[in-house]
């Protein structure tokens, strides 16, 4: 029987038995512990450190090389105002295709917009910024021309005079 109660003293000891009061809403259904998760190893080419990307590479353009073309006026080989350069046309590859040209017109009334192919217009004169774009049209070709209106097909008028609709 000593036995007994020294195997009961220890076990007490042990396991020590909370006595006081539990009120209903404190017994709770124990909680399932989520399973640990370790983040995937890293392939091993990216455990190596990542090297940063190269730097863009920088190319500089003296201003006798290059002139910008926007609102540069335009001229027919025998020197006739044939107006100026307001926009660009590129095709999906980003190679410049053609130049809208605002044609006619005094300070914006009457005037309209063609568009001529890139190939009809020569840069050679260019060396400053009052020098002129030589475009090898004459005026009663570039009058015959469809006015260019944003959202519509595009017709180049070509080196030859000629019309040619514009697929992109």
């Amino acid at each position: 029987m000593l036995r007994l109660r020294l195997a009961m003293v220890v076990i007490a000891l042990i396991c020590p038995v909370n006595t006081a009061p539990v009120a209903a809403d404190e017994i709770t259904a124990p909680q399932a512990k989520p399973p640990e998760t370790r983040p995937a190893d890293p392939p091993p080419a990216a455990k190596e450190k990542e090297e940063p990307p190269p730097p863009p590479s920088v190319t500089v353009i003296g201003p006798a090389d290059a002139h910008g073309v926007l609102g540069r006026d335009v001229k027919s080989t025998t020197g006739e105002n044939m107006g100026r350069i307001v926009d660009v046309i590129v095709d999906r590859t980003g190679m410049v295709r053609a130049a809208v040209i605002d044609f006619g017109g005094f300070l914006g009334v009457g005037s309209r917009k063609i568009v001529v192919d890139w190939k009809a217009l020569h840069f050679g004169g260019i060396q400053g910024k009052d020098s002129s774009i030589t475009l090898e049209l004459t005026q009663a070709q570039v009058k015959a021309a469809p006015e260019y209106k944003e959202g519509t097909p595009v017709v180049v008028l070509g080196a030859s005079g000629s019309l040619t609709p514009f697929r992109f």
